[in-house]
């Protein structure tokens, strides 16, 4: 069993990155910027989510597009593309497992947003809970950098290596408050 979400999903540094948000808040522009560096579009628009794995610690869930739609993707002012004949065949995949999440939204000035990442908050997905940023959209801000970022910090967050908690644990021994 699938169900439809709606959403992007792009494969960045081999991390399936679900990217989610209000209609028209720039998912597909940033997948776009992506794929132009170098990653690959698994689905835009809808994404098929299916559940895998025995156990509740076992459980992940693979994304795909529809069928009809797969390797198309829709940008307001341009139309309908097909990725893999722009981009070749090396910029699209037909499915990637979920390990992040990248929430856009506009920013809104007075809202707290991460700024240390200790720790990773987790948005549950058909049971399966899974990392998850709030990336606000600034007219300054390339998306696609900060999700590329994003995964590139994920993949080394689980071998291990957690940057925040590195710093933290650096300031405490040397006796320096964080600011």
């Amino acid at each position: 069993m699938d169900i439809p979400l709606h959403a992007a999903l792009v494969e960045v540094h081999e991390v399936g990155v679900l990217i989610r948000g209000q209609s028209g808040v720039g998912k597909s522009e940033s997948a776009l910027e992506l794929v132009q560096r170098g990653h690959r579009l698994v689905a835009d628009d809808v994404v098929r989510l299916e559940i895998f794995g025995a156990d509740s610690s076992e459980k992940f869930l693979m994304g795909r597009s529809p069928e009809s739609i797969r390797h198309y993707m829709e940008l307001r002012g341009v139309g309908l593309l097909d990725i893999a004949q722009l981009y070749g065949s090396s910029a699209v995949r037909d499915e990637a497992r979920v390990e992040l999440i990248c929430r856009l939204e506009p920013w809104m000035a007075g809202m707290e947003y991460e700024r240390t990442g200790l720790e990773r908050p987790r948005e549950e997905v058909l049971g399966v809970k899974i990392p998850a940023l709030t990336l606000p959209l600034r007219s300054t801000g390339g998306m696609a950098s900060l999700i590329e970022v994003a995964a590139m910090d994920h993949r080394s967050r689980s071998m291990g290596n957690n940057a925040a908690r590195q710093l933290d644990e650096r300031l405490k021994e040397s006796g320096t408050a964080r600011a």
